[in-house]
């Protein structure tokens, strides 16, 4: 079975009685380049167990497949599981997990269904859930590295170079633990239905050790959320907003004593200047 013949993917559909649903941002893959280079890019391989979120119809499940030893996709639409089952009959090595995946504990369900093999996760992202899902999959460290699809725009600000200003809070979170790097984009024709937007695929590598070192992580990304907490201020009045126990003056004599000047914003620092500015701060 194709998979990604539109024809063919309409026949298995239909004889499940499955609908799209535009709440949980349902785009299925219809070009089969675009799911195997995905699955290529994820490094995944035999001695490999793969993480997916929201299979969909299977197309890149399958792919993955083919490469991993293991893959357990995670799918909230139940009406899509018998569509699973079907498509997914020939890959043995394929576990569908129907279950939100914000109310899994992915470290327990690692350990249990990848059990002597490198977790890793290859996923096609619904974009209604992209931060929250990255941000369980950031916080949960077996997994060394996170090849999704998602909106061209999230990924590109996702992998903005650090102090560019195309960044945000998340980038800051998601780069200090993360190496990130947006591989090629996937124009809207890809999909059916077409969503609006265009989508790329972006890769995360776990770092050996976090990006900086900071003496209270906590603090640190409290300083992190406060400088976007009124994004169009500058950093020393977004600051003094977002962190009542900081007076304005503390904040400017802060930015002074780390060599910044007063009218910058949060989106021109860089992850050392966040730590420095943590430091004083929190003295």
């Amino acid at each position: 079975m194709n998979l990604c013949d539109w024809n063919e993917l309409r026949a298995l559909l239909t004889r499940h009685g499955f609908h799209f649903s535009k709440s949980m941002g349902q785009n299925f893959l219809i070009d089969p380049q675009v799911p195997a280079d995905i699955a290529a890019s994820s490094g995944a391989g035999t001695d490999c167990g793969v993480l997916e979120i929201g299979p969909g119809a299977g197309c890149l499940t399958a792919e993955l497949a083919r490469r991993a030893g293991k893959v357990v996709s995670v799918e909230l639409d139940k009406a899509l599981l018998p569509v699973l089952a079907e498509s997914m009959a020939p890959y043995p090595n394929v576990e569908i997990l129907s279950a939100d995946v914000l109310r899994l504990d992915l470290s327990a369900l690692a350990a249990e269904k990848f059990e002597g093999l490198r977790p890793l996760v290859c996923a096609n992202l619904p974009y209604n859930i992209t931060t929250p899902v990255l941000t369980r999959l950031v916080e949960t460290p077996c997994f060394g590295s996170i090849t999704v699809l998602l909106q061209k725009e999230v990924a590109q600000r996702l992998a903005a170079p650090q102090g560019s200003g195309g960044g945000g809070a998340f980038t800051f979170f998601l780069q200090y633990h993360m190496k990130t790097e947006v591989l090629f984009d996937v124009p809207p024709d890809r999909f059916q239905p077409r969503p609006k937007v265009t989508s790329a695929v972006l890769r995360c590598i776990r770092r050996e050790r976090p990006a900086v070192d900071v003496e209270d992580e906590a603090f640190f990304f409290r300083v992190i959320q406060g400088a976007f907490f009124l994004r169009r201020k500058t950093l020393a009045n977004s600051l003094t907003a977002a962190l009542p126990d900081c007076e304005k003056a503390d904040v400017q004599a802060a930015l002074e004593a780390c060599g910044l000047p007063e009218s910058v914003r949060g989106e021109r620092l860089t992850l050392d200047d966040f730590s420095r500015l943590a430091m004083v701060l929190k003295k």
